[in-house]
């Protein structure tokens, strides 16, 4: 299950359904309110995204299953892994981080939350989309930053302020990684200055059993930006930690 970052949708993991199918099935929600999914009425809360991908298992008939979230997918993953311990498999969390937002963060997620509703998406191509993206991206890979930009651009207004405010609200998730149960595989771009390397490493050093991998040439939506490394990173987990048998060993 992988969960897709802000202001995204699930279209974004279009080279992890074709490849990572290869070798597991891949289930690529829209989390609320993006994409085909609907927002409702309730007050905005990381917890609810987190018990609507429960409830998307229980659809699917799935008891545990590998969790994995860029950026805002991260928060949703963590809080999965706090409301829902038993149904984790593993845990990838890729461009994130699990401190709070600090005081002027959570106000500048209030601006931007206000401005969306105001006066459009406008926004989030000048102030968001400049910071999701890795200079190299933007400057060899010109067809992957408009796919981008019109993901951002189609972002549903009262999602994104929605959204925003979840992630505002979020917790420190330090404790929750300590209690980990599960294999956790932490992906970083290396160029992303948003979750940089720093918070990856934080991370790992905070669970029991994390890894950490490094995406060269990519931003903090390193897997679009990169996505055959992104794509090894998690095949190599996978293969590792959940298929054994194929490779002679015990299946964990």
């Amino acid at each position: 299950m992988l969960l897709h970052a802000f202001p995204l949708s699930s279209a974004m993991w279009l080279a992890q359904r074709e490849e990572l199918a290869k070798v597991c099935r891949v289930i690529t929600p829209d989390l609320r309110g993006f994409g085909g999914s609907r927002l409702g009425e309730d007050e905005p809360s990381l917890d609810l995204m987190a018990d609507d991908v429960a409830r998307l298992l229980d659809e699917e008939g799935i008891d545990r299953a590998v969790i994995g979230g860029l950026s805002m997918g991260g928060y949703v993953a963590m809080a999965f892994c706090r409301r829902h311990a038993d149904r984790m498999l593993g845990v990838i969390l890729a461009d994130t981080k699990a401190a709070p937002d600090p005081p002027p963060a959570r106000e500048n997620r209030e601006r931007i939350a206000q401005a969306v509703l105001s006066a459009g998406s406008e926004v989030l191509v000048t102030e968001v989309l400049p910071a999701l993206i890795g200079p190299t991206t933007r400057e060899r890979r010109a067809m992957v930053f408009g796919r981008v930009k019109g993901l951002v651009q189609s972002a549903p207004p009262r999602a994104v302020a929605w959204a925003q405010r979840a992630m505002a609200a979020r917790p420190d998730s330090f404790e929750t990684l300590n209690g980990l149960k599960a294999p956790l595989l932490i992906i970083v771009g290396e160029e992303d200055e948003l979750s940089p390397p720093a918070d990856a490493e934080a991370m790992a050093r905070a669970a029991p059993e994390g890894k950490v991998e490094i995406i060269p040439k990519a931003g903090h939506l390193s897997a679009v930006e990169q996505p055959e490394a992104f794509n090894a990173a998690v095949t190599e987990f996978l293969r590792t930690e959940f298929l054994r048998t194929e490779l002679g060993g015990s299946r964990r």
